[in-house]
């Protein structure tokens, strides 16, 4: 990526090492805290200068009560778009997932939330699964109830306690009692079944009982509507007492309400939804759009299936996160999470 002309190689190492310095300690740096832990060949009082420059051109900040200084958003954005050294995932690391997600997860259902166990457990932050919900669910039971003389209510329910409702128009000539008897016909023949594995067999003895092809029709809709709903998408969590762990959130105060948006399902989902597609993406402090986030970043990465977009996966955590490993984390659980999804058979 080519660098903003303001900044020449040496700006560029002392930014580099006032970020890698607060990224691990979480003070405020000085000059002569880099003078001596960093090799950067001038003299304190040059580093000085070219920190006072950095925070001139925006890249750092001045906290009032420290000496020392602070990146920025735009120190950040810089860092992670053309300073970040690489941090691949260790093998250590890699059988520790292996490991993780053979002896935790049985059912498909466990692989999300055990993901971002994971997730939140090697970054030590928040992690953000957004995943598609009830893949392998049950069909138990499938109802019709008046709603006047032409329409019904639909409402379909399965093993996972998943409801719902859709209104339908009877064909010409149908009943009521005509509905009853399909949905008898329709639990005898899928109770039991995962809503993606109904078998073809299953239809035609529905379609030979039914005699009725007008019905049958509808009977399909059913289904199909039954299928579309399947994509509905889960948020799992995980590590948000980690945040509270870090030293910026030490003040509860401060990260309450963070906590208290993570509680907003629908509100993170759309926030994880406006960055699916992007590959691997990264949000920093005030460049988040959700005021509650100005003090955070959030990267992601969506995961496909057979080329099908599935989801996405997420860290979310204070501007001061260890960034390269958070990153090599996310597209390592990116290409593994399709790995793992598959065992199920999906």
């Amino acid at each position: 990526m080519q660098m903003p002309d303001e900044l020449d190689e040496r700006k560029q190492r002392v930014l580099k090492a006032v970020i890698d310095d607060y990224i691990e300690s979480a003070e405020p740096v000085g000059s002569r805290t880099l003078a001596r832990k960093y090799d950067l060949g001038v003299s304190p009082a040059t580093i000085r200068n070219e920190m006072a420059d950095l925070e001139m051109l925006g890249y750092l900040e001045h906290l009032h009560t420290s000496s020392g200084r602070v990146p920025s958003s735009k120190g950040y954005r810089f860092y992670v778009d053309g300073l970040i050294p690489p941090k691949p995932v260790s093998d250590e690391e890699k059988v520790l997932i292996d490991r993780w997600y053979k002896g935790r997860v049985k059912r498909i259902e466990e692989v999300f939330q055990e993901t971002a166990r994971i997730i939140s457990q090697v970054t030590k932050n928040v992690s953000l699964v957004l995943a598609p919900q009830m893949t392998q669910a049950q069909f138990r039971c499938l109802q019709f109830l008046p709603l006047d003389d032409r329409r019904v209510i639909t409402v379909l329910m399965t093993d996972a306690g998943f409801i719902e409702n859709k209104i339908l128009d009877m064909p010409d000539g149908a009943t009521f009692e005509d509905f009853q008897r399909m949905a008898g016909v329709i639990n005898k023949n899928l109770m039991g079944h995962t809503l993606h594995t109904i078998e073809h067999h299953s239809m035609a003895e529905i379609k030979a009982e039914i005699q009725d092809e007008q019905l049958y029709e509808a009977a399909l809709g059913i289904i199909h509507r039954a299928l579309d709903s399947s994509k509905r998408e889960r948020l799992y969590l995980g590590g948000t007492t980690q945040m509270l762990a870090q030293p910026e959130f030490h003040d509860v105060e401060k990260v309450k309400d963070t906590l208290l948006m993570l509680e907003e399902e629908e509100l993170m989902k759309d926030i994880l939804h406006a960055h699916m597609g992007d590959g691997l993406g990264v949000i920093i402090g005030q460049e988040n759009e959700d005021s509650h986030f100005k003090d955070s970043s959030l990267i992601t990465a969506t995961y496909h299936l057979d080329g099908e977009l599935l989801g996405t996966i997420a860290v979310l955590g204070p501007t001061r996160m260890e960034y390269a490993k958070a990153m090599s984390l996310l597209e390592y659980m990116n290409t593994n999470l399709t790995d793992v999804i598959k065992r199920f058979h999906w």
